[in-house]
């Protein structure tokens, strides 16, 4: 397995479709972080936004065949997990906000290359403020700051994952910043915000399996 791991979501994509089902396990591994952080962006705890990570992947491995390419896996999966949060939640709808001054050369939040910044990360307390914060912030500002600031995407992928333009991402990711900077720390990294710890991994790669094996039944 490990002399996949390099292969590209294509080339992957193409052999678990010509029948090595056996290296969607790389996809499961390769974005159980990603979806961990949509799912906990959106308010659900830890195990529902593990069920919510394995509906997503199944989904996702029942529709391979229709990835086009045209777009990076990363946003169609991640566009299918969002999906299935919307679909678990009573419905919710993104209003257009009325265009606002917005400064494109805005730097990112989580830019500070602080050394200490990873060590200050791991205290508890200030994960449990960040995370009450983001909590706070109305959704479809936290989904924008979630896809931005925390997965790493770029305007013209989140406006494309949430079918909202480039110009309402940046006005709500400048409310989010807005919002955050009033209550949290500044020298943080974005990586250790609702962490996917390794040791949940191989719990979602069974489960995933479980239920495609069940598909062939």
């Amino acid at each position: 397995m490990e002399q996949f791991n390099d292969l590209p979501e294509v080339e992957l994509i193409d052999r678990i479709l010509a029948g090595d089902t056996r290296l969607y396990e790389l996809i499961v591994r390769r974005f159980n972080p990603y979806l961990y952080k949509i799912g906990r962006s959106y308010n659900y705890n830890h195990e529902d936004t593990q069920d919510l990570m394995q509906d997503s992947f199944v989904d996702a491995f029942k529709g391979l065949d229709t990835f086009e390419g045209r777009a990076q896996f990363k946003s169609w999966i991640m566009r299918i997990m969002l999906n299935n949060c919307y679909r678990r939640r009573e419905k919710w709808s993104f209003k257009n906000e009325t265009s606002m001054e917005i400064n494109d050369a805005t730097q990112p939040m989580f830019s500070h290359s602080n050394p200490d910044s990873h060590a200050i990360l791991q205290r508890r307390e200030l994960r449990r403020v960040i995370e009450d914060a983001l909590s706070r912030l109305p959704l479809e500002y936290r989904m924008v700051f979630s896809l931005r600031e925390i997965n790493g995407l770029d305007v013209a992928e989140t406006a494309n994952i949430l079918d909202i333009s480039e110009s309402n991402v940046k006005v709500r990711l400048n409310r989010a910043k807005d919002k955050l900077r009033r209550e949290i720390e500044k020298s943080y990294s974005p990586s250790d915000l609702f962490e996917f710890n390794l040791i949940y991994c191989n719990n979602v790669v069974d489960k995933v399996f479980v239920a495609i094996g069940s598909l062939s039944n």
